[in-house]
């Protein structure tokens, strides 16, 4: 079987991350892979320290979706038996899984085009995901919230979406004294600091770390000696340290650079919070975090309550209500015995039902079903 990615897009998150290792775990287990990205890509860039068939072209000139461009993603897509698309926003009129549909319409190929996505987002239009009523398609959701909003909403025939969780690296994320002890001399932290908060992502508006810092400094009159690790990149970041100046709260947050190995910093959290207003599916960090026996403070979003259980592996909060999420991390950050049970039950849970090796394997099982069944 052949099994075609696209990924339009050269940043680098959780849906790229989630590519590169779905790539290399398709190899790994005899399937043919074909990589279609941009050249310029984090995911071009990767893929060319794989043996997958990169196929690339160029991010601005494919949206005028001329022959020369055709040709590309025909090529790529023939002889694919199924093309997996991660859908992202349009830009100027192109979006990748409604050109990819024309390219398997025009050239007349058999290729299943499967469009995935965990992230519902109110702009997207239903063609995005049944991009054309001539061609095979299904649609992958990673969330039970998403797969029910195709069906509802979007009016998507229930028998076109499938639910498959995309899981974590439960091996990866397995808590270790010794890393303990090197995250320590990684990231020294302030003498006294506790209970110790993390928040992983990159800086941008949705994620609301500026409604977070404004809950860390409501928090601190409970929580004195609290400590926020922001840790990622993104254009927010100026404004960020900003506003953490104007709040006098160089005490109580650390910023700390992106990291390709969060582990570490998941070494150090007494829980980890998720301040996201809109526009997430199941976040990456979520199950990472509960895999690490962290326990989660989350805004109640798409699919985050299908594994942050209220009380049970974490607490819940409704999006952009600071007073909340500000009594959350007092209760959580002053009970140590609760965070210790919400710790456990978090890695069970990760342990039962999303271990990534497993989850890859149903996405190729999929597949190959889809395969099987033109």
């Amino acid at each position: 079987m052949r099994v075609c990615f696209i990924e339009d897009t050269g940043l680098r998150g959780g849906t790229q991350i989630w590519v590169s290792e779905a790539v290399r775990d398709f190899r790994s287990k005899g399937a043919d892979v074909t990589l279609l990205t941009s050249e310029n890509g984090w995911n071009a860039e990767d893929g060319r320290t794989t043996d997958v068939d990169l196929v690339t072209y160029d991010y601005d000139a494919v949206t005028r979706r001329d022959d020369e461009e055709r040709m590309i993603w025909t090529r790529a897509l023939d002889g694919a038996d199924v093309a997996v698309c991660t859908v992202h926003p349009p830009r100027n009129g192109f979006h990748c899984s409604v050109f990819a549909a024309q390219c398997i319409a025009d050239a007349g190929l058999d290729t299943v085009l499967v469009p995935k996505s965990g992230t519902i987002v109110p702009e997207y239009e239903r063609r995005y995901y049944k991009p054309d009523p001539d061609i095979n398609y299904h649609v992958a959701a990673i969330t039970g919230f998403t797969r029910d909003y195709m069906v509802s909403d979007y009016e998507i025939p229930a028998d076109h979406v499938e639910l498959v969780y995309q899981g974590t690296d439960i091996l990866r994320y397995t808590p270790s004294d010794a890393r303990a002890e090197a995250a320590k001399e990684r990231y020294p932290l302030r003498a006294g600091a506790g209970p110790v908060l993390g928040c992983v992502g990159s800086f941008e508006e949705r994620k609301g770390q500026v409604l977070l810092l404004d809950a860390i400094d409501r928090a601190r009159k409970d929580l004195p000696d609290i400590l926020l690790l922001l840790v990622g990149d993104g254009p927010d970041k100026e404004l960020l340290e900003r506003a953490v100046a104007e709040k006098g709260l160089s005490d109580n947050v650390l910023f700390v650079p992106f990291t390709s190995e969060p582990e570490y910093i998941f070494e150090l959290l007494d829980f980890l919070v998720l301040a996201s207003t809109h526009k997430e599916g199941l976040p990456n960090v979520l199950l990472e975090s509960m895999a690490m026996e962290v326990p989660v403070v989350s805004t109640r979003l798409a699919g985050t309550p299908e594994v942050v259980f209220d009380g049970e592996t974490g607490l819940l909060v409704e999006p952009g209500n600071m007073e909340e999420l500000a009594d959350a991390i007092v209760r959580i950050g002053g009970d140590a015995a609760a965070r210790r049970k919400m710790a456990v039950a978090g890695r069970t849970l990760m342990t039962e039902n999303f271990d990534k090796r497993r989850q890859f394997q149903a996405f190729l099982d999929f597949f190959g079903h889809l395969a099987e069944a033109r």
